[in-house]
Order: C-alpha cells, then sequence, then structure tokens
C-alpha cells in the first residue's frame, strides 16, 4: 500500500522518503531514468511509499521494515502467476538497492493506470464476477515450490489471529460496538476449519489494492500478502467492496458454503479490528475503510 502525502507517521521505525531521494537513486542505480518527472502518489496505504517517474514507470520504496521482502517475492512469483489470471498484475522492472542514507532495497515497476475501487466501481455486480474470477483463477495455480507460510501468515488458522482480535477491540472500547464484534469474531472462529488443500491466496484484497479504469476492476495490486493457505482469507472484499446483491453474486460464484462464508468474514473483521485502533490517530483513510468493513461484518452477522 502507498501513503497520503503529509500523513502523520504511522510507525515509530519507519523511514521518510522524498523525490530528491529518489532521484539521487535512480542517478546512481538507473541513470536512464533519472531525468524523468518525480511525483509522489497519494494514498491511505501504510508501508510503501510509490513516485510516478513520467508517464510510465513507478518507483516504490519500502517505508517499514517489514515491507522489505515484497518487491522481491513479487519478482519470483508474479510472472508466473500472471499468465492464469483474467486481471493485471504489478510488473517488476528493476530491483535498487540500499544507497544515499536509504537503508532498503527498493524497485521500479511498470505504471498500472486506473483508480482504487473506492466508490469508482460502474457496476458492482460485474465486479462481483470479476474479482471471484481472479480469486478462482488464483486458487487454481499450481502451489508446487511456494514458500511456506510464516507464523500469522494470511491464509491460516482464525485461531492465530484471537488474541490479536481481542486485545484490539478492548483498545477500542466504546468507539465500536464491542459486543456485537466479539460475538462476531466468536462466531467465525468456532467455523468448521479449512481441511482442504492449500491454494494460493493475495491476503489483502481490499479496495486500495484493486484498480478500476472505466468503472471496472482492471488490475489487482500490493501481493505482500501473497501466501499458500486458506482460500476464504479472499472472501474479505464481499464486506469491504460489495454490499447486498453483489455480496451474494461474489458469494455464488466462488461457491462458498456456510463455513467457508463465516471464515472469510472473520478474516475481514480480524483485518479491520486490527487496523482500527493502530491507526486511528494517523490514517484517517485507513480508519474509514477499517469501519466500512466491521459495520459490514456486523450487519451481516446480526440482520
Amino acid at each position: 500500500m502507498m501513503r497520503v502525502m503529509g500523513a502523520t507517521k504511522m510507525h515509530a521505525d519507519e523511514i521518510e522518503t522524498d523525490a530528491a531521494l529518489v532521484r539521487r537513486l535512480l542517478a546512481g542505480q538507473f541513470h536512464h531514468w533519472a531525468s524523468l518527472p518525480i511525483d509522489l502518489v497519494m494514498s491511505y496505504g501504510t508501508d510503501h511509499d510509490i513516485y510516478r517517474l513520467g508517464d510510465h514507470l513507478a518507483a516504490r520504496l519500502p517505508r517499514i521494515g517489514w515491507a522489505t521482502g515484497q518487491a522481491a517475492k513479487e519478482a519470483q512469483w508474479l510472472p508466473k502467476l500472471a499468465p492464469h489470471l483474467p486481471l493485471a498484475l504489478p510488473v517488476q522492472l528493476a530491483m535498487g538497492h540500499p544507497a544515499e542514507g536509504y537503508p532498503f532495497d527498493w524497485s521500479v515497476y511498470e505504471w498500472l493506470p486506473g483508480e482504487n475501487a473506492n466508490g469508482t466501481i460502474g457496476d458492482l455486480d460485474q465486479a462481483a464476477a470479476d474479482l471471484a474470477a481472479f480469486v478462482t483463477a488464483l486458487r487454481q495455480v499450481d502451489v508446487t515450490g511456494a514458500p511456506p507460510r510464516p507464523p500469522h501468515g494470511r491464509g491460516g488458522p482464525l485461531a492465530e489471529g484471537d488474541e490479536q482480535v481481542r486485545r484490539s477491540i478492548t483498545q477500542l472500547g466504546d468507539r465500536i460496538d464491542s459486543d456485537a464484534t466479539l460475538r462476531s469474531w466468536e462466531e467465525s472462529l468456532n467455523a468448521p476449519a479449512w481441511d482442504g488443500e492449500e491454494v494460493w491466496v493475495h491476503g489483502d484484497l481490499l479496495p486500495g489494492n484493486l484498480l478500476v479504469v472505466g468503472g471496472r476492476l482492471s488490475a489487482v495490486i500490493d501481493f505482500g500478502g501473497l501466501n499458500v493457505g486458506d482460500p476464504e482469507c479472499d472472501l474479505q472484499p464481499a464486506w469491504n467492496v460489495f454490499a447486498a446483491d453483489s455480496r451474494m453474486r461474489f458469494r455464488a460464484e466462488l461457491k462458498a458454503d456456510d463455513a467457508s462464508w463465516l471464515r472469510g468474514r472473520g478474516w475481514a473483521l480480524c483485518q479491520a479490528v486490527s487496523a482500527l485502533p493502530y491507526y486511528w490517530d494517523t490514517n484517517p483513510g485507513m480508519i474509514r475503510q477499517a469501519l466500512h468493513a466491521l459495520g459490514q461484518v456486523l450487519a451481516d452477522s446480526f440482520p
């Protein structure tokens, strides 16, 4: 994800960047791009700064240590996944290395056109079918050689998030309906566990990671959560993107049974509730998204 220009510092140990740093990095490592216009891309993401380079490129700089392995993961796996998927994926062109006082590896990608999916989708029912086709295709890609899922990685058992969810609910206090949130979480937590083969999951199909061109989904970005595990992790858009009929279309296209639906709803709740106390004072866009998702989860839990 990316950040809002001028945003309050979100992480205690994050690294600040600016266009001048990007130009110095390019001049030292990819001088043929160093003269391009450089503009910070504004967003409400959390772990990368993205700079548009001219019309066709983007530089991506991690701003926090936990994001530093994403470019290498994408370089290895996205070229293998892309031919099997119906929406565009990021295309990495170059990997840069620490320099000019900047401590992390960084990368240059092709620029993907489009706006994020917050209020830009023309036909939610069509988008539900399009995104379900993407998730279905991703699940079918061979997982041979996939890296082992790290502890608390996306697609693991919901129980791995139990301590975090309960702690976050306590921290939020009366800023949310704590009792209803806990009841919904426990309902998902008690759903039958996934007992099938592990499949590829994106793990973070939030509106900010979906691009829209002309009102229709065009690309999926930010594969930092790419993993193998329980496929219901990728049901999160049901509550983050869709509502009412389009939510049911997404469920029907993915043939999600009751247990799968409960686990997917639990993933959406876990993501939203975990984000809220962490970003409450620093990232209003993320808070709006998380509160919306939590509201949709609770409305779906207790209609």
